[in-house]
């Protein structure tokens, strides 16, 4: 069958792609920007990519008119303050345009929405299923509360809470309750869905069989990887406050950690688990989704991230706009040093940032990460995916991968922390040497002060990072 995976380049979407291929699916992936998806190289011969924007009208001609099935994953939580209006209009151009299709049955994966009184992010979800309701297909809710797995948001909020912080003075939403669910179980329901008649027309709830506080989440985590945690609840800080403390400790952006602070405070919690015998899906509980997320972590398996979603930078241009890099009205850095091996140095380069650090003044990558995170931007917390892995369209800690070619020796890196301007940073491999080069495109006066108070601090760092780099020893 012909499947349509809108949000391919997203964590969900990244996970269910091989699983469709293995389904014996015929796979079209929806991407923002062609330039961004890199898909294996095993799954490239069994799957088309399509160029497609939900916000943009013309983009939607490009689906394929025999289409016999859909996966709506598409989200903009974390893209905008507007996000309920665009994922609303998201939502309808969608629907729209695979009503002229010989589409036979849309899967949406929404959020568990279960009471009265909805936050801000669920409403937005709520609205973007009775858009979706409207159509002339059959139509199936599949709704999630907390996701556990390798690279999740949610995984990796827990993970910063746990492993940075022996005692916790948190929020008292941490007393809400929630029904956490395997990533393995969510792809399992959304691949068992599709074009099961026992699930036109309905919507479900999904979970895991552990009904759990947020505060026993935490523990149990701490428990699973043998950390002793104190966690007192107040029931003074309010959701304003909660938002700051959750961006300032753990790896999600300003915008995420609201939008996620105001449904925490709500029950995320199934009405039934029928599904679970409609499907003959058993799921893993809370401490078997961590034990098996941390294996993927060990064996650097992590096949998507909640941070490769190009959302989560808030940048709305795409990502091809800046692969060349300007040169009119820009100040450059760039040096170059020769080396001996180009295999050894292009490893060094492949393995920059996260855990790796940057080689040299990391100290001053951290303090320029800590102020650019006061100031509101992203910092160096998103780290990397991967350890040795670098795919266009990654974060990587405060940048944003615009190209990379081990082969070709090239990875150019655009700036997303918090600049009066922009900056890419390049590194590439040309007649046995490296040739580093550091761009700053200033805005207006304040971004040529800043370069110029910056500049004393490039000489140590580029060049300590280039000797480095290039040191074959």
């Amino acid at each position: 069958m012909k499947i349509l995976l809108t949000g391919a380049t997203g964590y969900i979407g990244k996970r269910l792609l091989p699983r469709l291929v293995e389904d014996g699916h015929e796979v079209f992936c929806s991407v923002r920007d062609l330039d961004r998806f890199h898909p294996p190289n095993s799954l490239k011969s069994k799957i088309s990519v399509i160029e497609l924007d939900l916000l943009d009208e013309k983009t939607l001609k490009n689906i394929p008119k025999d289409i016999d099935g859909a996966f709506y994953l598409v989200h903009s939580m974390s893209a905008s303050t507007d996000y309920q209006t665009l994922e609303q209009k998201s939502a309808i151009n969608f629907r729209k345009a695979i009503s002229k299709t010989a589409i036979k049955h849309v899967v949406y994966l929404s959020g568990i929405i279960n009471e009265k009184e909805l936050s801000k992010h669920l409403s937005s979800r709520k609205t973007v299923e009775l858009e979706l309701k409207k159509g002339t297909y059959n139509f199936t809710t599949l709704r999630a509360g907390i996701i556990i797995g390798s690279g999740s948001a949610s995984f990796e909020i827990i993970r910063d809470l746990v492993e940075k912080l022996p005692i916790m003075i948190t929020p008292k939403w941490l007393n809400t309750k929630c029904q956490p669910i395997g990533i393995i179980d969510v792809i399992a329901f959304l691949s068992k869905t599709i074009f099961n008649k026992k699930t036109f027309n309905s919507d479900f709830d999904i979970g895991g069989p552990d009904i759990l506080t947020y505060k026993e989440m935490l523990l149990e985590f701490g428990r699973s990887r043998n950390l002793k945690r104190t966690i007192i609840t107040v029931p003074i800080m309010s959701p304003k406050l909660s938002s700051y403390w959750l961006y300032y400790v753990t790896s999600t952006s300003y915008r995420l950690a609201v939008a996620l602070v105001k449904s925490m405070k709500i029950e995320v919690v199934c009405r039934d688990s029928k599904i679970n015998e409609l499907l003959d899906i058993k799921p893993l509980s809370y401490k078997e989704s961590l034990s098996r997320a941390f294996t993927k972590i060990k064996n650097n398996e992590i096949v998507s991230s909640w941070k490769d979603a190009y959302a989560s930078s808030g940048i709305d241009s795409h990502i091809s706009d800046f692969i060349q890099i300007p040169t009119y009205g820009c100040y450059r850095d760039q040096r170059n040093s020769t080396f001996d091996s180009s295999e050894k140095c292009k490893d060094r380069i492949w393995e920059i940032g996260g855990e790796t650090g940057w080689y040299y003044g990391d100290w001053l990558w951290k303090l320029r990460g800590f102020f650019d995170k006061i100031a509101g931007g992203v910092g160096l917390r998103r780290g990397r995916t991967n350890p040795d892995k670098i795919d266009v369209g990654d974060a990587l800690d405060f940048w944003r991968v615009l190209y990379a070619d081990k082969k070709e020796g090239r990875l150019l890196l655009f700036a997303e922390m918090k600049l009066p301007g922009e900056a890419w940073l390049e590194f590439k491999i040309q007649n046995n040497s490296l040739i580093q080069t550091a761009t700053f495109r200033p805005l207006g006066l304040m971004g040529r002060i800043y370069w110029y108070l910056v500049l004393p601090f490039h000489g140590a760092i580029f060049n300590g990072m280039l000797k480095k780099l290039t040191n074959n020893n």
